[in-house]
């Protein structure tokens, strides 16, 4: 298998976005990765330490699923996260089907909010799965995720009731987890433009 480092760059299509490349993430940008997406969701939403925890750790993700980082093309900074699974892998029972790909911690910095990351992000993934056959592309996200929960509906997401669910909080709060879910355009092409990798 090829080290991060020899995995292509895409340069991100559209306006929107512009100035963005998507790679995965490299060795090296670990912390800095588990910590971008840690202070996304912290900042953002009122979540127990140990789901905190669990966002941050890219490091344990990378070593079963692709962990995908959105970047400045001019100066490097890391701007988002995703991840998904490897080919032929599901990262959580909302994915039932073989020809279904899931995503988890989806995750934009700050300051890089306002320039299409999120949703550069999500179509590249929609183009993985194009990539490699998939028909439908799935998530899980929680009630409260209103930001992304916007961003999903935008773009052609549905909701999928019959794969939503309900858990109680420690405290006995209920919280109540909602699924999208979206068909994959027969005629999607490759994630981006290849350029070459970065240093």
């Amino acid at each position: 298998m090829p080290t991060t480092d020899a995995i292509p760059t895409f340069r991100t299509p559209g306006p929107d976005a512009d100035g963005v490349v998507l790679r995965r993430m490299r060795d090296h940008e670990t912390r800095a990765v588990g910590r971008l997406v840690r202070d996304a969701y912290a900042g953002d939403y009122a979540l127990t330490e140990a789901y905190l925890d669990e966002i941050e750790a890219v490091g344990e993700r990378a070593r079963e699923h692709e962990v995908w980082v959105a970047a400045d093309a001019s100066s490097g900074e890391l701007l988002g996260t995703v991840t998904v699974p490897r080919a032929g892998r599901r990262m959580s029972a909302v994915a039932r089907h073989e020809d279904e790909l899931d995503f988890r911690f989806l995750g934009v910095s700050a300051a890089a909010r306002g320039r299409g990351v999120g949703e550069a992000m999500v179509r590249h993934i929609i183009a993985l799965a194009a990539g490699r056959g998939i028909r439908r592309v799935v998530l899980n996200t929680g009630e409260q995720m209103r930001p992304a929960r916007r961003l999903y509906e935008r773009m052609g997401f549905e909701r999928l009731a019959d794969r939503e669910f309900t858990f109680d909080r420690p405290d006995g709060t209920p919280v109540h987890i909602l699924a999208y879910g979206i068909d994959v355009p027969r005629t999607s092409g490759g994630p981006g433009v290849a350029t070459a990798p970065a240093a």
